[in-house]
């Protein structure tokens, strides 16, 4: 046996070694694989800095050369030069490098979830089987090569001669293209950009949308489960408050789209003469629908949590009444023994414990989050907009505003 074991690759020793209850959803599919063959990753996504590095001056870097030479980099030979263009330098400096952070981070955070639907004892026995087969089967979800061939064909197809030509290029002459006899006649540079930046970038994108779906799915399948929440849970949350962890972990998703929505409006600001308020929808819509798309799977547990928490106070306003009439007889009417000291007795005690359980249970949340968590994760997706206020007014006038409010 330990002839064959030392056999096995480093990615089957890998998969070996792994605990089968450990799940992430970033760690499968064959790109992985050709990612940790480059050596650009290891087992635990190890070389973060390289994998950024790399990824980063491939999609970007010949588009700088290419621009050079073609004349477009500076200059007033376009309206947009490449140097001038605040969009691909958001997506490709500051995205892309956010998408891969995120891998990680949501790798390190999501890794023990699923153990601590275990540990805590939330799965009940009867639905230990179906939870496992939930586990299995988003395993070969993520790690479906057809999910990633469905991935590169959406990109090409639909990504690249339909989203983005029709949302997402301005009508002026840019680096990358001109326009021409009704369409757009691309540049050297702009060749590069269409046929491999831009699909590069929008399958890390596209790609998260699936891992989230992976994610939205298997805990679809967890809360058909019959789990076994516990209302007096300190958390506030019937004990599944660590799946704020989750959320929190999707921080830098969040931020690398609002990275592409400031690249975006800061475009058309400088290139369009629109306002910074022109775009009210759009900062209120996206951080909204982005929020919906984190926060809304962990909502899936709201039946379990509100019948929990009705459960709980039944049981527990049955024992308060059993007990705090016994304490009225025994303390109050004169049924105490005689001897027996009021001061320091564990009744008191006992009867204030008891109301501290029944406040836990009044005020147990039916969602897994709180407002605090909301705020958070609505601030670092508008964070990069936030210099764009400065398109409104000046910074010296900023400074002189924040200064009124504070003192």
């Amino acid at each position: 046996m330990s002839t064959v074991a030392g056999l096995r690759s480093p990615l089957q020793r890998d998969e070996v070694r792994a605990d089968p209850h450990d799940f992430s959803v970033v760690l499968g599919g064959p790109l992985y694989q050709m990612v940790r063959r480059a050596h650009l990753a290891g087992g635990a996504l190890e070389l973060l800095h390289r994998r950024i590095i790399v990824i980063t001056l491939f999609a970007w870097l010949p588009l700088l050369i290419l621009s050079v030479l073609d004349g477009r980099a500076w200059g007033d030979a376009v309206r947009v030069p490449f140097l001038l263009d605040v969009d691909v330098h958001a997506r490709f400096l500051l995205a892309v490098p956010l998408l891969i952070v995120a891998e990680l981070v949501v790798h390190q955070r999501m890794l023990p979830v699923v153990q601590q639907f275990l540990e805590r004892g939330l799965i009940a026995d009867a639905s230990r089987a179906r939870f496992d087969a939930a586990l299995a089967s988003a395993g070969r979800l993520r790690n479906s090569v057809l999910a990633e061939i469905l991935l590169i064909a959406f990109v090409y197809l639909v990504g690249i001669l339909f989203i983005w030509p029709r949302y997402a290029v301005l009508d002026v002459a840019t680096w990358f293209a001109t326009p021409a006899d009704g369409g757009r006649r691309l540049s050297s540079a702009g060749w590069w950009f269409v046929c491999v930046s831009l699909p590069v970038f929008q399958f890390l994108l596209f790609r998260w949308y699936f891992r989230v779906f992976v994610w939205i799915r298997f805990l679809w399948q967890v809360t058909r489960c019959e789990l076994s929440v516990i209302p007096t849970h300190p958390d506030r949350a019937g004990g599944l408050s660590f799946l704020t962890n989750t959320v929190i972990a999707f921080a830098p998703l969040l931020m690398a789209h609002g990275t592409l929505l400031a690249g975006s409006i800061a475009n058309r600001i400088f290139y369009k003469g629109v306002a910074l308020l022109d775009f009210k929808i759009e900062l209120a819509i996206v951080p909204a629908v982005l929020l919906l798309i984190v926060l809304g799977p962990l909502m899936l547990f709201m039946p379990h949590l509100a019948r929990a928490r009705r459960a709980g106070l039944r049981a527990y306003g049955t024992l308060a009444e059993r007990y705090v009439r016994e304490f009225d007889d025994k303390w109050l009417r004169g049924g105490a023994p005689a001897g027996e000291a009021l001061l320091g007795s564990a009744d008191i005690q006992s009867l204030a414990d008891l109301g501290n359980s029944f406040e836990i249970i009044r005020g147990m949340r039916l969602i897994p989050f709180d407002k605090n968590t909301v705020i958070q994760l609505a601030i670092v997706t508008l964070l990069p907009v936030a210099p764009l206020v400065l398109t409104m007014v000046s910074l010296e006038e900023l400074l002189k505003r924040l200064l009124q409010v504070v003192l």
